[in-house]
């Protein structure tokens, strides 16, 4: 794992490449690059032409069968100018009345910017509520399935040690930045990165609770002083992160997938359902070991009661140093699925979703595994689906003044209860 940081460390540029081929003529061999997407109609577009100017310099690339063409420019201090050549898009592609065929780009810390060009079909075409609730179901579904892979880790962490641990958006920004390095940076396919990622996050956590947070739980620290190292060490991590991959957004190969046809009003992409797949197998496996293992029954005793669990002979450091590794792997599972989900990678993916991960927690019950699973279907589908009557930008506000809501009335939570599972 170290080796692994320290070659994200030792990268130039302070940013990784986009994935996928290069379209058309961009100039690899300059410094910075300007990436474009152009879609239709959720489709990638291949084949059109897209020009940056800025200055004297003038760059022309042409999208690949993923609808991505890159640009090489020489500086990062010029605003630039992305058009996309409105002769240039293939037949049966159009563009509505009044769509922007020029954009502006401008670099931040990073050496790539991405723009993309979304067009929509030129025929208005009416949605009924019924089929945009079937869709926002299904989307809350993936995202709600994704956030329990995090969220089951944190319940476990404070069922077994009492802290609500801050950092664990940085640990699920690790696991996408491992699956970015070893595909993109070091050139590997991404079904080999992504085990890698997840390994690799499970030894972060390892390392954590090896070298920070079982050193402080021997000098007898409280639940509070934990909860405030562990803000320190989210902000200390979220700002290493920007200062060696940029403050830009980076995409994982496959990022653009096609849509799956024959769905009715939903919208599914191969990358959705995978994504889908993984999440439901890696919690079934999750479930398995928790009840029907030696070392998951170790789990549950720690979590409802760590002194008699001591006094029944059960290691306890043992067992917390294995809840540090299944959370962050889960953790490292979950952002690279969330990098899918954005999509996008950022050095503050993380944080992002922070506080929608301890809304699940508390809304299913805190330090219950299943109580968080439940707690994430449910927070994962009111994100989505209450887009349907509010504005997208506050779709988090909504999940989060629902969790208000039912505490109120249920203040432990779904599945909370004197003696906890887990």
């Amino acid at each position: 794992m170290l080796a692994a940081v320290a070659l994200l460390l030792s990268m130039p540029g302070a940013s990784f490449a986009a994935s996928g081929d290069d379209g058309g003529d961009d100039s690899t061999d300059l410094p910075y690059t300007i990436v474009v997407n152009v879609r239709s109609g959720g489709e990638a577009v291949a084949g059109a032409t897209v020009i940056a100017r800025g200055g004297d310099f003038e760059g022309e690339a042409t999208t690949d069968e993923d609808g991505r063409a890159r640009i090489g420019v020489p500086d990062k201090e010029t605003v630039w100018t992305i058009e996309l050549v409105k002769s240039s898009l293939p037949s049966g592609v159009e563009a509505p009345d009044g769509f922007a065929f020029t954009q502006e780009a401008t670099f931040g810390a990073g050496s790539s910017v991405t723009k993309n060009f979304t067009l929509v079909a030129a025929e208005r075409q009416t949605t009924s509520f019924a089929d945009q609730l079937a869709s926002r179901v299904v989307n809350g579904l993936n995202f709600g399935l994704m956030l329990a892979l995090a969220a089951i880790g944190l319940s476990l962490v404070f069922g077994t040690t009492g802290l609500s641990n801050f950092a664990h958006g940085e640990m699920v920004t690790f696991g996408a930045l491992m699956a970015l390095l070893f595909s993109t940076g070091v050139g590997w396919s991404i079904w080999i990165a992504i085990p890698i990622a997840v390994v690799l996050s499970a030894g972060f956590g390892f390392a954590m609770d090896a070298g920070l947070w079982r050193p402080l739980r021997r000098k007898g620290l409280g639940t509070v002083q934990l909860m405030i190292v562990s803000i320190g060490l989210s902000l200390a991590l979220r700002y290493l992160y920007q200062m060696f991959v940029g403050g830009g957004t980076e995409q994982l190969p496959g990022a653009v997938s096609q849509t799956i046809p024959g769905l009715g009003p939903i919208r599914l992409t191969v990358t959705d359902v995978i994504s889908m797949a993984v999440s439901l197998i890696v919690i079934g496996l999750f479930a398995w070991w928790l009840m029907r293992t030696r070392i998951g029954r170790a789990t549950r005793a720690v979590s409802d009661n760590p002194s008699l669990a001591a006094a029944s002979g059960i290691d306890v450091d043992g067992v917390v140093r294995i809840v540090w590794i299944v959370a962050a792997g889960l953790a490292g599972l979950s952002g690279v699925l969330w990098a899918y989900f954005r999509p996008g990678i950022k050095w503050d993916m993380g944080t992002s979703i922070l506080l929608l991960i301890f809304a699940a927690v508390t809304l299913g019950g805190l330090g219950t595994a299943f109580g968080a699973l439940i707690g994430s279907i449910i927070v994962g589908l009111l994100v989505e689906v209450s887009t349907l009557w509010i504005p997208s930008d506050l779709k988090y506000v909504g999940a989060l003044v629902v969790l208000i809501v039912i505490l109120l009335f249920r203040p432990q939570g779904i599945l909370g209860r004197r003696e906890r599972i887990g």
